[in-house]
């Protein structure tokens, strides 16, 4: 029997509709995405910000679009309660402008407010969903290099104001003895497994005056990426970035500390990543690993950080470190039971929950 024939109770009913209104204000909020998208990407809310209140025409002239098109943005953004419209003058034309509390989420890409980037994620995934649906189908996962730029650069903006404002400020002082050791003498010398597009391996240098800092990924073009950042922040003569497999036996020993910052989820052996790791400290040296603040235990239905969590997990994460064959599986939801059992395998005793306060990420320490 189908659903369409079946006989539904008030109760279905009420459901029936409750789905229905979910999926219409979902499919809202994903078309906002894309404007969103827009905005940033054609630098519409920084002319805003900057030349603002404006018309249509002022800002198609100012970002260099068509007018027809900037007029029909604006209005959507208006609708969306996204800018503050104002009445039309003698001529009738409306005038757009940005609140300053949006403009913080929309344009500072200092600020760990700046939520922008999203939008540019759901464009690198919505490019390859065709390809996630041969991955559920067939097994196997989609190459990271596959979602492309936009989400690239959205992982690398979304990150960027924590290591650069966070890390130095209040994620490594709660760890009283890994800050204690940075800013001691002999300089520290840190390696930044998975460093993607070399953010966090900047915010320790900048962080922190006197260590050199390796970054270490397998992505060329994060890598290409990551070398840029460390020129253009002025850390280029303490920050080295390789493509380099971190399980190389020449690296043994070589560090006081070695981090991994969401990172050990998208892999597809974490053990063996672990392993390379322990390799790679000193005696009497740490690891940190930062990675996604899930619930404990799964719990459904979930709050909206697991669904958050589980929502990026099976078209991005999961797919991503399914890539390699005999693939751990992890994907974003790695509770710390299961990073206990990565890191036992590799040879450590446990893993410590360290006592930094942050609302995505919880920061561990295998012992």
């Amino acid at each position: 029997m189908s659903a369409a024939s079946m006989v539904l109770t008030e109760e279905d009913q009420a459901e029936r509709d409750a789905m229905l209104g979910r999926l219409y204000n979902s499919t809202i909020g994903a078309l906002e995405l894309f404007h969103v998208y827009l905005g940033e990407r054609l630098g519409l809310y920084q002319a805003l910000t900057s030349k603002g209140p404006l018309t249509s025409a002022e800002l198609a002239a100012t970002a260099g679009i068509n007018e027809r098109y900037a007029r029909e943005w604006l209005e959507q953004e208006a609708v969306a309660g996204i800018l503050l419209v104002e009445p039309g003058n003698g001529s009738g034309e409306r005038r757009y402008s940005l609140p300053r509390g949006h403009a913080e989420v929309l344009t500072d890409a200092d600020s760990v407010n700046f939520f922008a980037p999203m939008g540019r994620a759901m464009v690198g995934i919505g490019a390859v969903m065709s390809t996630v649906v041969d991955a559920f189908r067939a097994g196997g996962g989609v190459p990271y290099e596959a979602y492309g730029t936009d989400m690239r650069s959205a992982i690398s903006a979304l990150n960027r104001p924590g290591f650069m404002s966070l890390l130095g400020t209040q994620w490594f002082p709660a760890i009283a003895d890994v800050d204690s050791r940075l800013r001691a003498k002999p300089p520290a010398r840190v390696a930044d497994i998975g460093c993607g597009t070399g953010w966090s391996t900047i915010g320790i240098a900048n962080a922190y005056p006197l260590v050199t800092v390796d970054g270490f990924d397998l992505d060329s073009a994060s890598i290409e990426d990551a070398r840029h950042n460390a020129e253009t922040s002025g850390v280029s003569d303490r920050v080295k970035f390789e493509i380099r497999d971190a399980a190389d036996p020449r690296l043994a020993g070589s560090y006081d500390l070695v981090t991994a910052f969401e990172t050990i989820h998208d892999m597809s052996n974490p053990v063996g990543a672990l392993r390379a790791m322990r390799g790679l400290v000193k005696d009497g040296g740490t690891i940190v690993i930062a990675d996604e603040k899930v619930a404990e235990e799964f719990a459904a239905p979930g709050d909206e950080l697991e669904r958050f969590m589980y929502g990026f997990s099976a078209v991005h994460c999961l797919a991503v470190g399914m890539v390699e064959p005999d693939s751990a599986g992890t994907g974003t939801v790695m509770r710390p039971s299961r990073l206990r059992q990565y890191a036992r395998e590799a040879g450590f005793a446990d893993i410590e929950i360290l006592p930094v306060e942050s609302d995505f990420w919880r920061f561990y320490r295998p012992i």
